[in-house]
């Protein structure tokens, strides 16, 4: 079994600095108490609605994400670094987002290949030309988070579309605080509660030239939507409206909501659907989902959408190798944190590496979300492996490769007890006219024994996560 780095524990079994007043106070608590706490919590997440619908799930359309109660702590000094690199990768994603629907610089300098752009599926030509607001796409991005080795960070992936989880990051820290008000009493422990106010104000500097009152809207597919219990709380929480697109109308260049006192403009939409159901005409013709007629309002900036039309071209695995060239390519500088070393399959030397590994190795889908459509080579069968194979074969361009990585483990209170289980972490950075970031983000989990899939979609859990503050 491949040796990983134990987030609260040291080789020679001695909680890390930062770990050692909590894990003192969990050596005082009895497993029944533990126990009693976890199903509290479980029972105020299904009174207050916190559930996640699972597609193709025949135990039923929805379910709790389950919530483990020890935290995943992180040291003031491990944040500033990770901030840092969050805030360096998110600012030259959107300057590459900028960059394709204008100059195209990155392109005529050799740095990307132009069919990976062009030919990939989330590229948006209705984009071409078109100016967004302060020459921001990306508003919210989570990037998820992976610590491998001997304790490095590694970006994992870059969600740029409609990245959820942010409810599940404060509704943790609620339930935490509610239980263990006497752990936050004996450590500091930085704030997240300010997360919708952050996510306002950024929505509100995004507003059309011109409006000094904008009014946000946040846009659902609705409530058979997996993640509806997330687009209602923000809304909730910002006090915003919350509409579907069948709310909104088209009418003399400008989006329009319906109300019971009659129309009201709206000036930026928070969307929590995909390109593709955003407005009909543009789109998709059979959409019931979108507004007729958004895109040309858009194009001409008389509303904001956040996160913009056409950023999926820079979250899609198939772009991900070249982010630490953007970086260096933009804003002349390192990348403070690292990817995982990939192998892109489109590529004759990378394809034969990958096919010879198989056994060894992670294959994701370059489209590819929420854990679907991958090989855990290590964890699969050799049918499987044949299998998955084939598909490589098929379409080689399709697929990237990655080594198995150790991830990181934290003890996690499972039924035999409290024993380590892999994380991640997904932190949520915010852009407008600056790039900022609360001190925390949603720790996943892996709750089987020894898996490596952390996604909610696949059986995962949550954590609160704690920045310590110095």
């Amino acid at each position: 079994m491949p040796k990983f780095f134990n987030e609260m524990y040291a080789d020679g079994g001695a909680a890390r600095p930062h770990y050692r007043e909590f894990d003192q106070w969990l050596a005082r608590q009895s497993p029944e108490v533990i126990e009693q706490k976890r199903a509290e919590a479980e029972l105020i997440f299904r009174r207050v609605g916190i559930t996640f619908a699972v597609y193709g799930d025949n135990a039923g359309k929805e379910r709790l994400i389950p919530f483990d109660i020890i935290p995943r702590v992180i040291s003031a000094a491990e944040w500033s670094q990770l901030q840092a690199g969050l805030v360096q990768r998110v600012s030259a994603l959107n300057m590459f987002l900028h960059d394709i629907y204008h100059e195209q610089k990155i392109l005529k300098a050799g740095i990307i290949p132009p069919e990976q752009i062009f030919q990939n599926a989330q590229y948006r030509p209705q984009m071409l030309g078109v100016k967004v607001a302060n020459d921001i796409y990306a508003h919210i991005a989570g990037v998820d988070i992976v610590r491998a080795g001997e304790g490095e960070f590694y970006v994992l992936e870059d969600n740029l579309r409609v990245p959820s989880g942010v409810s599940y990051m404060l509704e943790d820290r609620k339930m935490m605080m509610r239980f263990f008000p006497d752990l936050f009493a004996s450590h500091r422990i930085a704030p997240v509660e300010h997360y919708p106010d952050l996510l306002l104000d950024k929505l509100r500097s995004a507003a059309p030239a011109g409006v000094n009152d904008p009014t946000v809207v946040v846009m659902t597919p609705g409530m058979y939507n997996s993640a509806y219990f997330e687009h209602a709380f923000l809304a909730q929480q910002m006090g915003v409206a919350l509409v579907q697109g069948q709310d909104m109308f088209v009418r003399d260049n400008t989006v329009f909501m319906r109300t019971t006192r009659g129309p009201k403009r709206v000036d930026v939409i928070y969307r929590r659907i995909d390109d593709d159901y955003l407005d009909p005409l543009a789109f998709r013709p059979e959409s019931t989902l979108g507004v007729p007629g958004l895109l040309d309002v858009y194009r001409s900036g008389r509303v904001t959408l956040a996160n913009a039309i056409g950023t999926g071209v820079a979250d899609d695995k198939s772009i991900y190798p070249f982010v630490p060239a953007m970086i260096e390519f933009y804003l002349s500088e390192r990348p403070i944190l690292n990817n995982v070393p990939t192998y892109q399959c489109r590529k004759k030397e990378d394809l034969s590496y990958t096919l010879a590994n198989l056994a060894e190795l992670v294959v994701k889908e370059v489209h590819g979300a929420g854990g679907y459509g991958m090989l855990v080579g290590p964890a699969s069968t050799k049918a499987e492996i044949d299998a998955f194979r084939q598909r490589i074969l098929a379409k080689p361009d399709g697929y990237i490769a990655q080594p198995t990585l150790a991830l990181s483990a934290c003890p996690t209170f499972v039924e035999a007890g409290i024993a380590p289980r892999h994380i991640d972490l997904r932190p949520f950075v915010l852009s407008g006219k600056t790039v900022s970031m609360v001190p925390g983000g949603l720790t996943r989990v892996a709750l089987q024994d020894g898996s490596l899939v952390v996604n909610s979609s696949q059986g995962g859990g949550t954590k609160d996560t704690w920045i310590l503050e110095n």
